[in-house]
């Protein structure tokens, strides 16, 4: 295994239009630029946005022509624990610039990638981790990774933006104060780890550092929030300082944040199988937050969502404000924009949005909301599946022809709603007839729907790329109310969530009606089939 390289460099700015906040958490503009070396360009991706989800490595449903074709991809999340069932794992087999670009079929100078261990959207339980491992899931169970081997893959695939591991448990047993604190120790060590420089062969000096992102650990526990972070600012002596050189405490070597919101919704459930221990039990974790959490207690603090904002306050409060932050799971718009507003987010996985175009959903919603009150909160998007959309002819969604903002498209531009031909069509032969130069049809709910109910692969990759163009215009427009009138910004937030359905009742019809189709074909269907014949056949020998 040869580690070459690392290639890039990684920067977050504020914008100056962002909006002032007296507490240092509302929301803000911010822009994303990462620099490859020796090569010209500048990858730029303006904040709030997103970032797109991967299973082993590729966006799900679609293939490598489609995701070039699907100007909402810009920035994808690669978990890494998938290509763990070989040893060395293939990834890091590749060579030449860009490996794992290369690999997975992402183009350099149009996408950014991010490498990380563990799955964010995964919460099955897991085996604890140990003091030099972490467990990680593969196809063939669970594999043990030291922050060494981290440390060997990173170089080996180089990702533009690597996580460090994190000693998140995900175990039923109790968690205790010694767990804990321990689980913080681990997670600083391990930082430190991905931290070191890493000699150019051939050279005198040091590669560039690695672009390096932190989860910030902690658990449902505040004041151990706060430690991991106060921890981040500590200098470092003697041989920790040596290891990190030329830094002088973890946080400078940082280029980001990450919250994953599984371990903290669970741990937040009163059902939640983590059994987190009070914060009154962390007698060693002597800082504290109150000041804070009074001063920035959200309302309805009921809420799960709301229940989270002091959690991430009190991960933010010791850092600078100057590098970007990432949440993994948040599970609808009207969660985004709730972390936007009361903490400050910049970037957010798409990992809801992509897992509902697997059971049928084509997203329909556009923020601003469209004015008026209606008379019950609109679905946020449509079930292709439901058979009233058997004989619907309409385009997948109708909220680009309400948006309120003049400059939005009043088409969604994705490969389904604005279908475009190759510039160079394959010719068989020369009987073949031109191509009319009229534009492609669109294609419609009743197609799809047509698609889902017969097993079509196509129908899901159409409404992936539908589904995060939707997602792309959403945060385009985030972006302008908060660039033209950021004043208006939190009660539009407030008019969203009256006006579109934050219980996500359209998942829970989608899936049901996912379920039926499912049970009706394929392998379910001839089985049953099968025994229906042999049914009839020893009917027909007992009545002769």
């Amino acid at each position: 295994m040869s580690y070459t390289r690392h290639t890039s460099t990684f920067r977050f700015e504020l914008l100056p239009s962002s909006p002032e906040s007296t507490t240092g958490f509302g929301p803000r503009l911010g822009k994303t630029c990462l620099e490859r070396y020796g090569e010209d360009g500048v990858l730029e991706i303006v904040t709030p946005g997103f970032i797109t989800s991967t299973s082993r490595g590729v966006v799900p449903h679609l293939s490598r022509d489609n995701t070039d074709a699907t100007d909402a991809i810009r920035w994808a999340h690669v978990p890494f624990e998938t290509f763990l069932e070989h040893t060395p794992p293939v990834p890091t087999l590749q060579s030449g610039s860009h490996p794992l670009h290369k690999f997975l079929g992402f183009r350099p100078n149009q996408h950014i990638l991010t490498m990380t261990l563990r799955d964010p959207s995964d919460d099955r339980e897991m085996p604890a981790n140990g003091h030099s491992f972490v467990s990680a899931y593969s196809l063939r169970g669970v594999r043990k990774v030291s922050p060494g081997d981290w440390r060997k893959y990173v170089l080996a695939c180089d990702p533009d933006i690597a996580i460090a591991l994190s000693d998140t448990p995900f175990t039923t047993v109790a968690h205790s104060q010694k767990r804990t604190t321990k689980s913080l120790e681990r997670s600083a060590a391990w930082l430190a780890d991905l931290l070191q420089a890493v000699p150019s062969p051939g050279s005198e000096g040091p590669t560039p550092r690695l672009n390096v992102f932190v989860h910030m650990a902690g658990g449902v526990i505040a004041a151990a929030r706060h430690a991991f972070s106060v921890s981040l600012l500590e200098p470092l002596y003697e041989r920790e300082a040596e290891t990190i050189k030329p830094f002088t405490h973890l946080d400078e070597g940082v280029s980001g944040y990450t919250f994953d919101l599984i371990p903290l919704y669970d741990g937040l459930s009163p059902s939640s199988r983590f059994n987190p221990p009070t914060p009154s039990a962390l007698s060693t974790v002597e800082e504290t937050v109150e000041e804070t959490a009074a001063a920035l207690d959200p309302p309805h603090s009921s809420s799960p969502t709301a229940q989270l904002v002091p959690l991430l306050h009190a991960s933010l409060v010791p850092l600078p404000k100057t590098k970007p932050r990432i949440v993994h799971s948040a599970g609808s718009p009207h969660v985004m924009l709730a972390l936007i507003r009361d903490v400050g987010i910049d970037l957010f996985d798409a990992h809801w949005a992509q897992r509902a175009a697997d059971i049928g959903i084509a997203l329909d919603f556009v923020f601003p909301a469209p004015p008026g009150a209606p008379d019950a909160p609109k679905a946020l998007g449509n079930n292709l599946y439901d058979a009233r959309h058997a004989h619907d002819f309409s385009p997948f969604a109708d909220s680009f022809r309400t948006c309120a903002d003049a400059d939005a498209r009043p088409v969604c531009p994705c490969i389904a709603c604005s279908p475009s031909r190759h510039a160079a069509p394959l010719r068989m032969s020369a009987l073949d007839e031109p191509l009319s130069e009229h534009a492609p049809t669109p294609f419609t709910r009743a197609y799809v729907h047509h698609l889902l109910h017969t097993h079509e692969m196509s129908a899901h990759a159409l409404l992936t790329a539908h589904n995060l163009s939707v997602l792309d215009a959403f945060f385009a427009c985030v972006r302008r109310v908060l660039a033209d009138r950021p004043a208006d910004f939190a009660g539009e937030v407030e008019r969203f969530c009256v006006v579109y359905d934050g219980t996500m009742a359209v998942w829970e019809e989608a899936k049901a009606t996912w379920a039926e189709v499912a049970l009706a074909r394929g392998k379910g269907r001839l089985a049953r089939e099968k025994e229906r014949q042999e049914k009839d056949a020893l009917g027909t020998a007992v009545e002769l």
